[in-house]
C-alpha cells in the first residue's frame, strides 16, 4: 500500500534466521525500517507505541545474535514487543494488533513459539528466565529446545519487589542467564524511588558521549576469558564513578551502561556475553522511550498508549464524546474533597495519569504518593496511613489490585483499617484483553469481613461513591468503575454520601426483576425497553452495594416477582453468589422463585472491542432480554418452546 513506508531490507526478513547473514551496517538499516514499520502499524491499530520504539535497535541486536526461539527471549510487561512480533513471522498480521481475532498487544505463548512466556503485568521476566534456565539445566524439553535465556526488563518494572526476589534467587543459584535492564527513565509515568535515583547516578557523572566511549573501551577488554574481561571492565567503570555495585551484590556480573540505540555498541557486547558468560549477567542499556518519532518523544508519557493517529502529525483519532470519563470524574471529585479535608491523601502504583491522580499530584504534591510498580507495598503503605489518622485513597486498576491481595486481606481487612480503594478499569476493557480485565475484584473483596464494596452504575453514581468513601471511617471500603466515558447522565455539583448497604429502584414493573450491580445498568434498561415492547415490564434496580447487601430490597424483589435476575461485570463468586446465599438462607427458593445470576463465563475473553467482549460474555442488552424470556418461558420470534 502507498501509505506504508519503504522497507526493502525488512521485506526480506520473515523470521530471525533470515537476519543471520546481514552485516552490522545492514542491521542498522534494518532497525530504521523496523521503526518505520512499527509507527505505521500502530497508527492504524493504536496501542503501546513509545516502549517499542525505544527498543528497536535492541530487538534487532537480540534476534540477530541469539538463536530464537531456541534461545528464550522474555520481554517484561510486553508493551515493547511490537517490533519483536514484526521480526518473528507475524508481520503479515501486525495491523491486527489488539483487535478481535488479531495479534495480542502483549507476548502470548499461544500465539507464537517466539513468545516463550506470556506477559502483560510487569516484573515477571527475571523469575521466568530463571525458571527456564533451571529447567534447561535439569534436562527440561520444549519443542524448540532451550538454549540461552534472556530477560529484558525496564527500569520501571525493576521497582517491583518480585524483580529483586528473582535476582536474589538467580544470584544464589548461579545459573547462566542474561538480564538486560532497559533504562529509559520511564515506565508509564516517570519512574520514582531510590532505584531510579541509583540508576541515574550510574551515569550522571559523565556526559553521554563519554559513556559511549567508555562502553566501547569496555568492549575492547572483553575478548579475553569473560570473567577476567568483566572484572577489568568493571574496574574501569568504577574508576569513572560508574558501576553496578547493587547488581553485583545480588550475584550478577554487571556491564554498562551502554547506548541502547547504537548497534555498534550493542552487537559486540551481546556477542561477547553470549560467547563468554558462565553465570547470571546484567547488561545495563540506556534507551529513550518513543525514540525516532517526534510526537512520541514530545508526549508527556512518551507515546506510551495511543489511539489510532496520523503518522505525519501524530494527532490521535479519538471519537468525540460529550460524557466525562469515569477516571476523570473520580479524579475531580477527589480533588474537590481534598480541598475540604487535609487528611485525604492518594496512593497510586506508577499510574498517576491512568487513575486520574495527576491533577491531585499537581495540587497537593505532599499528599499524593506514587509508589512505583509496587502494589503490595502501596496497599500496606495506605493501611499504615489510615492507622496514622489519614484518609488514604488507594487508586489501582482492578487487574493490578490482584497483585496486592494478600496485603488487602492481612494488612487492611483484618485490622479493619479505613483504606479507600478506587478500583479503575472494572469489567472488560477491550484491546488489552484478558490480562487487563477487571473480572475478579467483586469476588475477592466481597468475601472479606468488614469490607464495604460498591460499584458505580454511571458517572453520577461514581461521584456519590467517592464522597461516600471519604466519609466512611468504619473499616475498608472499595468502589469500582469501568474504563472510558460515562453514559451522559446529569451530573451533581458534588457527590452525596450514600447510605451504606442501600440500593435503589430504577423502574417499577412486574413478573421479573433485574437487579444490576455496576455499569451494566444501562444495558439492563435497554433490555427492559425491549421487553416492554413484548408486554413484559420488568422491575429494574441498582444494587449499588455487593457488601453489605440491601437485604430489604432483595427480599422485596424476590417476594413481589415471579423471577429475579442479578447482573454484574465479574466472575462467579461475586454479587450474584451473595444474593443467592441470602435467598437460600431465608428460604426464598422454597417459594418457587425463579433465580438466575448473569456473570462472566468461565473463560478468559480475548481482546476485542468492549461491545464485542460483552457479547461474548453474554451480557449485552439482547442477551439480558433473552435471559428474561427463557426464565419466564416466553418464546422469542422464530422459536418454538417445548
Amino acid at each position: 500500500m502507498t501509505d506504508r513506508p519503504a522497507t526493502p531490507l525488512l521485506d526480506r526478513i520473515r523470521r530471525p534466521a533470515d537476519m543471520k547473514g546481514l552485516s552490522d551496517s545492514q542491521l542498522v538499516q534494518l532497525a530504521h525500517e523496523l521503526r518505520a514499520e512499527t509507527i505505521s502499524a500502530v497508527s492504524v491499530t493504536g496501542g503501546h507505541l513509545g516502549a517499542g520504539l525505544g527498543v528497536v535497535e535492541l530487538t534487532v541486536a537480540l534476534h540477530a545474535i541469539f538463536d530464537t526461539p531456541r534461545d528464550k527471549l522474555i520481554w517484561d510487561v510486553g508493551h515493547q514487543c511490537y517490533p519483536h512480533k514484526i521480526l518473528t513471522e507475524r508481520r503479515d498480521r501486525i495491523r491486527t494488533l489488539r483487535m478481535k481475532d488479531g495479534l495480542s498487544g502483549f507476548t502470548k505463548r499461544a500465539e507464537s513459539p517466539y513468545d516463550p512466556f506470556g506477559a502483560a503485568h510487569s516484573s515477571t521476566s527475571i523469575s521466568a528466565a530463571l525458571g527456564y534456565a533451571v529447567a534447561r539445566d535439569l534436562g527440561g524439553v520444549t519443542p524448540e529446545g532451550i538454549g540461552d535465556v534472556v530477560a529484558v526488563i525496564g527500569d520501571g518494572a525493576m521497582s517491583a519487589g518480585m524483580a529483586f526476589e528473582a535476582m536474589n534467587n538467580a544470584g544464589d543459584l548461579g545459573k547462566r542467564m542474561i538480564v538486560i535492564l532497559n533504562d529509559n527513565e520511564m515506565s508509564i509515568a516517570p519512574p520514582v524511588g531510590a532505584l531510579s535515583s541509583y540508576l541515574s547516578r550510574l551515569y550522571a557523572e559523565e556526559p553521554f558521549q563519554h559513556l559511549k566511549d567508555a562502553a566501547k573501551g569496555a568492549v575492547s577488554l572483553l575478548p579475553e576469558p569473560f570473567r577476567e574481561g568483566a572484572k577489568r571492565a568493571k574496574d574501569m567503570l568504577k574508576g569513572m564513578a560508574v558501576g553496578g555495585t547493587l547488581f553485583e551484590a545480588l550475584g550478577f556480573s554487571y556491564l554498562g551502561p551502554i547506548d541502547g540505540h547504537d548497534l555498534h555498541q550493542l552487537l559486540p557486547v551481546l556477542r561477547t556475553v553470549r560467547a563468554r558468560a558462565h553465570g547470571p549477567v546484567l547488561i545495563h542499556v540506556l534507551t529513550r522511550k518513543g525514540k525516532g518519532y517526534r510526537p512520541a518523544e514530545q508526549a508527556r508519557d512518551k507515546g506510551h498508549a495511543t489511539a489510532k493517529f496520523d503518522m505525519v502529525t501524530g494527532e490521535q483519532k479519538k471519537a468525540p464524546s460529550n460524557a466525562p470519563s469515569f477516571t476523570g470524574v473520580f479524579g475531580k471529585e477527589l480533588l474537590r474533597l481534598a480541598g475540604e479535608d487535609d487528611k485525604i491523601c492518594a496512593v497510586t502504583a506508577a499510574m498517576p495519569d491512568g487513575t486520574g491522580l495527576n491533577l491531585f499530584a499537581e495540587r497537593y504534591p505532599s499528599r499524593c504518593f506514587d509508589v512505583g510498580i509496587a502494589e503490595q507495598h502501596g496497599v500496606t503503605f495506605a493501611a499504615a496511613l489510615a492507622a496514622g489518622g489519614m484518609k488514604p485513597f488507594c487508586a489501582i486498576y482492578s487487574t493490578f489490585l490482584q497483585r496486592g491481595y494478600d496485603q488487602v486481606v492481612h494488612d487492611v481487612a483484618i485490622q479493619r483499617l479505613p483504606v479507600r480503594f478506587a478500583i479503575d478499569r472494572a469489567g472488560l476493557v477491550g484491546a488489552d484483553g484478558a490480562t487487563h480485565a477487571g473480572s475478579y475484584d467483586i469476588a475477592f473483596l466481597a468475601n472479606l469481613p468488614g469490607f464495604v464494596v460498591m460499584a458505580a452504575a454511571d458517572e453520577a453514581e461514581l461521584k456519590h461513591m467517592v464522597a461516600t468513601a471519604a466519609a466512611h471511617e468504619d473499616g475498608p471500603i472499595a468502589f469500582r468503575y469501568p474504563r472510558g466515558e460515562g453514559t451522559g447522565v446529569e451530573m451533581p455539583e458534588a457527590g452525596a454520601v450514600l447510605e451504606i448497604g442501600k440500593g435503589r429502584i430504577i423502574r417499577e414493573g412486574g413478573r421479573v426483576a433485574i437487579l444490576s450491580y455496576g455499569a451494566r445498568l444501562a444495558e439492563a434498561e435497554k433490555a427492559a425497553e425491549a421487553l416492554a415492547a413484548r408486554g413484559i415490564t420488568p422491575t429494574v434496580a441498582d444494587a449499588r452495594f455487593a457488601k453489605p447487601l440491601d437485604r430489604e430490597l432483595i427480599l422485596a424483589l424476590a417476594a413481589e416477582h415471579e423471577a429475579l435476575i442479578t447482573l454484574e461485570e465479574g466472575a462467579v463468586g461475586g454479587f450474584g453468589s451473595h444474593v443467592a446465599q441470602l435467598l437460600a438462607e431465608e428460604g426464598v427458593f422454597d417459594t418457587g422463585l425463579k433465580f438466575r445470576s448473569m456473570v462472566f463465563p468461565d473463560i478468559f475473553i480475548d481482546q476485542a472491542s468492549p461491545a464485542d467482549m460483552y457479547a461474548v460474555a453474554g451480557m449485552d442488552a439482547a442477551r439480558i432480554e433473552a435471559k428474561v424470556l427463557d426464565l419466564l418461558g416466553v418464546a422469542r420470534l422464530g422459536e418454538k418452546r417445548a
